[in-house]
């Protein structure tokens, strides 16, 4: 496949008609087909993780009452931690050796998941209970779409197409009534995939507009740091995965201690209070960085922001299923993932719009400062440009932008951390439960009479 730019004729100052530009670019067929898949496995991945993710936790609260779930979930806050900060590690290694590539990065995972599979199939054993089930295709084909709307929207306005649009209108106006449609299907479905009545719950909802917030400020803001690492301090993919250390031992850390505390005093807002201030406190803190940052101050920053991170996440999600009976267990604690997750895809892309935008005016400015012409190439345009291809003098203004761009995004971010705290601030604390998920459904069963689960005790020992 062969590409053709044309460009314009134009004329030099001496009055003569310059030569018609013709640039072709040969473009691999099989690129589209690789992007397409890569698309379709992403998605197939994307189902895959988030149903770990939700079914992971619920797994937990149903064998594990909530007054011991604390420091479990401080383990797998850790777990998050580490796996959090092994990906960008691995994933520069694979990068930065020539006979491996980045493919490698989506292969690495593939012994973790089977291990994962085999590992499950032989210790976990829970009681099975079956029903008919209706899977709510409808409702998750309108939230998805409603949804991926408006990202499209966030994503492109202002640079593929002008805010104020037919472009904008459509995307806007139909993620809209996307999304109010889906409402309408949520009340009437006998299963839905998210059952408004949990929102009736304050403590639901208050610990799910938390955990919007909470992904927009995390994912959204750390997500540029690995590139911050690489462009404005020049470091390689490799040493920029382990610049994450300290916010990722900070997060590891503070999940831990805090939820050993909460499992031996029962008592738990205090640490998401704590959290979402310490979370706002790093997130101000980084937005002062610059490309000439010392790394031992910058360590600080990241450090201060995951302690705060690591008391607020997985305790958010003990909050809310400690408040909700043991049938709801699983629509709740996978709305909150959802909503996490979400709120970092907002993030992600709201924040890049600013990064690029703001990369493209600070070169500008910087190159109509220094009377050199602007060839930045890809830099103002959300890629990572290479540095060792650059003169010295482009070198320190794509350097300088990219600092000062990073900083603003931790800026825009912090808002939303104070929004997660004063969420927080308003969740009433109530004492832990001392009976697991499935010693509940048990006793609601036999208050309504229930043959589904009636009798049903797990034999699991939590401490085991």
């Amino acid at each position: 496949m062969v590409i053709t730019w044309r460009g314009r004729r134009r004329r030099d100052p001496g009055g003569s008609s310059g030569a018609r530009r013709t640039v072709a670019l040969s473009i691999p067929s099989r690129i589209f087909c690789d992007v397409g898949l890569l698309i379709f496995s992403r998605v197939a991945q994307g189902i895959g993780a988030g149903g770990l993710t939700a079914l992971a936790q619920v797994v937990m609260a149903a064998i594990i009452p909530p007054r011991r779930l604390g420091k479990y979930a401080g383990v797998f806050g850790a777990v998050f931690a580490v796996g959090t900060v092994a990906g960008p590690l691995i994933g520069g290694v694979l990068v930065d050796t020539s006979w491996l590539g980045w493919r490698w990065c989506f292969f690495i995972g593939v012994p973790f998941a089977l291990l994962a599979i085999a590992l499950l199939q032989r210790t976990l054993h829970l009681p099975t209970v079956r029903r008919e089930a209706k899977i709510d295709y409808l409702g998750a084909f309108l939230i998805v779409a409603g949804v991926c709307a408006l990202l499209i929207w966030v994503t492109l306005a202002g640079n593929e197409f002008d805010r104020a649009s037919w472009q904008t209108a459509a995307l806007t106006g139909g993620g809209v009534a996307l999304l109010v449609a889906a409402v309408f299907v949520e009340a009437k479905v006998a299963e839905p995939v998210i059952p408004l009545g949990i929102f009736r719950n304050r403590t639901v909802a208050l610990t799910t507009v938390a955990s919007l917030f909470v992904g927009v400020a995390m994912f959204g803001g750390t997500v540029f740091l690995s590139q911050y690492f690489q462009v404005s301090l020049g470091k390689s993919p490799t040493i920029a995965g382990l610049m994450s250390l300290p916010m990722i031992l900070g997060l590891l850390l503070s999940s831990t201690v805090a939820g050993q505390i909460i499992s031996a005093t029962g008592r738990w807002k205090v640490y998401l209070v704590v959290g979402a201030v310490t979370m706002t406190a790093g997130l101000g803190l980084l937005s002062t960085i610059g490309a000439d940052t010392p790394f031992a101050l910058l360590s600080l920053y990241m450090a201060v922001m995951g302690v705060g991170v690591g008391m607020l996440m997985q305790n958010l999600v003990l909050a809310a299923q400690n408040d909700v009976p043991a049938a709801e267990l699983g629509a709740v604690t996978s709305v909150l993932s959802f909503f996490r997750s979400m709120g970092g895809t907002i993030g992600t892309s709201v924040l890049g719009a600013i990064l690029a935008n703001r990369v493209a005016s600070e070169m500008t400015r910087s190159l109509e400062g220094s009377g050199a012409a602007a060839g930045g190439g890809q830099a103002g345009h959300g890629g990572v440009p290479d540095m060792t291809a650059l003169p010295e003098p482009m070198r320190n203004i794509v350097e300088h932008a990219y600092g000062v761009a990073t900083a603003e995004l931790f800026l825009v971010a912090t808002p939303f951390a104070l929004l997660a705290l004063i969420a927080v601030l308003f969740i009433k604390e109530k004492p832990l439960k001392t009976t697991s998920g499935m010693e509940r459904l048990s006793e609601e069963s036999a208050d309504t009479a229930g043959p589904a689960t009636d009798g049903i005790r797990p034999r699991v020992d939590a401490d085991a």
